[in-house]
């Protein structure tokens, strides 16, 4: 049975597991750490690092570091949350030549998705190295408010990785199977998830029989733990200003010393009641004096900071039961997911609302990607009876004259589903209909995600109105969306398969899968010199460190001399050999050390 990966790919970090023997576990990175920063960067060499080594340079190389790429994935470069990236980030942001987002590193373009399957790349080589072989299957996690754009792009970000992404499932759906997953509950849950950049509430209901139906979704695709920072940071850099009148925000490597200093804060004042702030040399003032930051954050200050960002969840939460005709006290059980889940005020309004202490029965930084390794598992073992029902979170439909927003398929309607509806042409001897096919929450057409077009031809030419054209709408449980339009008097008909675009062409997404693959070869060779120098290195020293004593004992005999002669040839080639960072040349020569070494340690030991 084929292998499949669950990837949680997150806004601030990722994370990868697997289902092993029945049991879903969480694969640790090389460092040992469970979670890996979703970061990429380019170095001046040109050479590309990603997750904890990316992070760790992120200061001194802030404009060729990208952080929260996610979201901007999937988004037209006209949108409001674009020029947000744009005015706010450390890294270059420019317009792409189909309206997408291109993030600029040492002066070439990169698409969001290929830096997005830089990251995914990442978890494909954990998950190999920990188990040991190649893996080409993923289910792959997006917040539930995505739009089909949004998922389309995180789906090309898997193919470019070199992964065959047979599902997109939803964040907070995630978390419930994991929740869910061999304990036999039946259970009304909310799922609270609020990650790094995005925030989802989802209502399931779970049955015993290993069903899980979600009963409504929404959420915001840009309010996370990245908003709460960019407070954080903004109060920093305004009692920066008001006492040096110098603007921190110029500075580019200033700029990422405070985005990592807000995020320290934010997250000590989880435990704690105030964190200090302290950013020596930030900065050198026009009179060439260095200046300093130092600054005390309590959490009541934090809590003011983010008082509106953490309101605005309790609101979609509210919104949501309505949709879902619930009441409070039939939500039997509150998960907590995200990181920002962390923060005590968070914790606090969320049992308020709901009116009950959320569980803890999950770990809020692993339990997404659990549940995606749970559904990729069930969806190559015949032998797994899980059932997932999911939603639709934005409403589908046509545009109508008038510029009006016409929906077929109403937001939190179980998929697979058809509707059908019946439209009249608007003008006389109108002989074709042209129909937008677009996904939003707004009456306003202009508001919403424009999805796909077509035009029905050949109608026969009539008063306005008179020409009935049904339009039917039908969503598989893969999600894909088709549309036909019927001219109900003559048959005529004309549809059409929806296919979201992440803003990148078929040829494109080709180019990015050879380019990543390149990169794998070359990162997986640099990775095998790496380890091989090591070991060549340590070898090295330890022999050197033995000469002296060595040459005490064998140096009166020819035997001994041409020994040592011979030891110091071996050593040379090895050291030739790390300067080339041939590979195979320092393997080749590692063997020579290790026996020499041993050579070397039994005389010694004899004396």
């Amino acid at each position: 049975m084929d292998k499949v990966i669950g990837i949680d790919l997150g806004t601030t970090n990722s994370c990868v597991g697997i289902v092993e023997n029945g049991n879903p576990v969480v694969i640790p990175n090389r460092g040992g750490y469970k979670t890996t920063p979703s970061m990429v960067a380019v170095t001046e060499a040109g050479k590309r690092l990603v997750g904890h080594i990316a992070k760790r340079q992120a200061i001194t190389n802030a404009e060729n570091t990208v952080y929260a790429a996610k979201r901007l994935i999937g988004r037209k470069w006209t949108s409001p949350q674009v020029k947000n990236a744009v005015a706010t980030s450390s890294y270059k942001v420019v317009e792409g030549p189909h309206n997408d987002v291109r993030i600029v590193l040492r002066d070439k373009e990169f698409s969001v998705p290929e830096v997005s399957a830089m990251i995914l790349q990442e978890m494909k080589v954990i998950a190999e190295d920990y188990l040991g072989e190649p893996v080409s299957k993923a289910v792959i996690t997006v917040p539930a408010y995505f739009n089909d754009n949004q998922r389309q792009a995180t789906k090309d970000a898997g193919e470019i990785a070199g992964l065959e992404v047979i599902r997109i499932i939803n964040e907070p759906t995630s978390a419930a199977l994991s929740y869910g997953y061999g304990r036999n509950v039946e259970k009304v849950v909310a799922v609270y998830d609020f990650g790094g950049g995005t925030f989802d509430i989802s209502i399931l209901e779970i049955a015993g029989n290993g069903v899980f139906k979600v009963i409504a979704t929404a959420g915001d695709t840009f309010l996370g733990g990245e908003d709460v920072d960019a407070r954080v940071i903004d109060w920093l850099v305004q009692g920066f200003k008001d006492e040096h009148d110098i603007d921190l925000r110029q500075d580019r490597m200033a700029l990422q010393r405070l985005k990592d200093a807000a995020e320290k804060a934010k997250c000590e004042l989880s435990a704690v009641s105030e964190a200090e702030v302290n950013l020596p040399f930030i900065i050198t003032s026009s009179r060439n004096e260095a200046l300093h930051l130092q600054r005390t954050l309590t959490r009541v200050v934090l809590e003011e900071l983010a008082e509106d960002l953490i309101a605005r969840t309790v609101d979609i939460c509210r919104q949501t039961l309505e949709d879902a005709r619930l009441e409070k006290n039939e939500v039997e059980e509150v998960l907590l997911v995200g990181g920002m889940t962390r923060m005590p005020k968070i914790q606090q309004a969320v049992a308020k609302f709901f009116e009950r202490e959320p569980s803890k029965g999950v770990h809020p930084d692993e339990v997404v990607a659990l549940g995606a390794a749970i559904q990729g598992a069930a969806l190559v073992d015949d032998k797994q009876d899980m059932i997932l029902l999911d939603v639709t979170p934005h409403a589908l439909g046509i545009m109508t004259f008038g510029n009006y927003f016409e929906e077929l398929i109403p937001a939190n309607t179980t998929v697979p589903t058809q509707r059908q509806k019946i439209f009249t042409t608007s003008r006389d001897n109108q002989t074709a209909v042209k129909i937008l096919v677009m996904q939003g929450d707004s009456t306003k057409a202009e508001d919403n995600e424009l999805l796909g077009e077509f035009i029905l031809t050949g109608l026969r030419r009539a008063a306005k109105g008179t020409v009935e054209v049904e339009v039917t709408f039908e969503i598989n449980a893969d999600g894909i969306v088709s549309v036909r339009a019927k001219d109900l008097e003559t048959g005529l008909e004309q549809s059409i398969q929806v296919t979201a675009t992440s803003g990148l062409t078929r040829d494109e997404i080709k180019a990015m899968i050879e380019n990543s693959k390149d990169e794998l070869v070359d990162r997986r060779t640099s990775e095998e010199f790496e380890s091989a120098r090591q070991e060549a290195e340590k070898t090295i020293t330890q022999i050197e460190e033995l000469f002296p004593q060595v040459q005490q004992v064998v140096a009166s005999s020819d035997f001994g001399r041409d020994a040592i002669e011979k030891a110091k040839g071996i050593v040379a080639k090895a050291r030739q050999a790390i300067e080339k960072r041939d590979a195979a040349a320092v393997k080749e020569q590692l063997e020579g050390l290790m026996r020499t070494h041993r050579m070397f340690k039994g005389v010694v030991a004899k004396t």
